[in-house]
């Protein structure tokens, strides 16, 4: 991984601690030329052939006399280009397309926990979404064609009622700016936008993950439901006649409440939730399994020959002596945990590194290679 001191012509020439310090949640950032030469990685026609797939999250939003409309995909068919005032919007490209990974992989120096996907955005000649606000931050990369953005610091986020889309009601720009291919403009949350396709074009959101505190609250719940013991039943032996026969007694209340105040959670419970929460598949995503896989003696030898690489669609985390792949966690040993640990900050590992594995993280891999989680290189 490169130092993150460096200077990055992805920012402007600016270090990523001086995008954190400067920008991140702070103010917009404009970066002519981030990718110099940049072309776009899917033709239109490879989009939309994706765009109909059931396991690619996609949607077709359509303005027409003042009146915006969304359909959600797998989207069958898309209006014709000489159309104007319509978007298709892919979600998870990265999921499907090596190179659209590796240019969101480029982002890396923000964490995976808060990095998402990378959104691909075709717009015939005057198609966007609407003036709105994301709560999350976002990089615009210009991929094909012009854009003209035009952005507000406002407060009032107040929205259009009974609008399939978050149209702001009362947008205010501030600045206005025209994306060529290779352009960017980051944005941080909250940030009024709205951008218009000039002529056909194509933009490739990198967004991040910013979840609603409810969200994970009542996510950790269901969690720890799973781990809660209370054993005994509710007993009241010296039991009174009432005179009040609906109101709940106190005896009762006093004694639930005793019960429920047992519940309590650790930080390795938080730990353990959240690495599970982060790296869950969304639920469109499908792994593949090899068609014929190799027995675990073929697998190990081929693995050492060829290393072995993380599927596009996998997310790995960790932390401390926890590992967390697709949803699920493991508690691993200090050696295990030194190549686990490479291999979720890589996404790879080559044969020689495999030399080292124990034989428990060698059948892990197996497994993984046999649910599609990782694959050979």
């Amino acid at each position: 991984m490169k130092k993150t001191t460096a200077p990055l012509a992805l920012l402007g020439n600016i270090s990523p601690e001086q995008f954190l310090r400067d920008y991140w949640h702070k103010k917009p950032l404009l970066i002519r030329q981030a990718i110099p030469g940049f072309k776009a990685l899917l033709t239109p026609e490879e989009l939309f052939e994706l765009a109909s797939q059931e396991d690619t999250e996609s949607r077709l939003i359509t303005f027409f006399k003042k009146h915006w409309e969304m359909k959600s995909g797998p989207i069958k068919q898309v209006p014709v280009k000489e159309k104007k005032d319509w978007t298709l919007l892919v979600q998870g490209v990265n999921l499907h397309n090596q190179q659209a990974d590796e240019l969101l992989r480029q982002f890396r120096f923000i964490p995976d926990a808060r990095l998402d996907d990378l959104m691909i955005s075709y717009a015939a000649d005057g198609g966007g979404v609407g003036p709105h606000y994301d709560s999350y931050d976002v990089f615009l990369l210009q991929a094909h064609g012009q854009r003209c953005w035009k952005i507000g610091a406002q407060q009032d986020l107040s929205l259009v009622e009974g609008m399939p889309l978050k149209i702001l009601s009362n947008f205010k720009p501030e600045e206005e700016f025209v994306l060529e291919p290779g352009d960017m403009l980051y944005l941080p949350p909250q940030y009024a936008h709205d951008g218009v396709a000039i002529g056909e074009c194509m933009t490739y959101s990198i967004g991040f993950r910013a979840p609603a505190f409810q969200e994970l609250g009542e996510a950790f719940l269901h969690f720890m439901s799973e781990s809660i013991d209370l054993p005994g039943r509710y007993s009241d032996p010296e039991l009174k006649a009432t005179t009040k026969p609906a109101e709940i007694g106190n005896e009762l209340l006093e004694t639930v409440a005793e019960q429920i105040a047992k519940v309590q959670f650790t930080a390795d419970d938080i730990t353990i939730f959240l690495g599970e929460y982060l790296s869950e598949p969304k639920p469109s995503v499908f792994f593949t399994s090899p068609e014929k896989p190799l027995s675990p003696k073929r697998f190990e030898q081929a693995a050492q020959k060829k290393g072995i690489k993380l599927s596009l669609k996998s997310s790995m985390l960790y932390k401390g002596k926890h590992v967390f792949i697709n949803g699920e966690s493991f508690a691993v040993s200090k050696d295990d945990k030194i190549l686990l640990n490479k291999l979720a900050n890589q996404r790879f590992l080559d044969g020689e590194e495999l030399s080292s594995a124990s034989a428990d993280v060698m059948e892990a891999f197996c497994l993984w290679y046999e649910d599609g989680w990782l694959e050979l290189r």
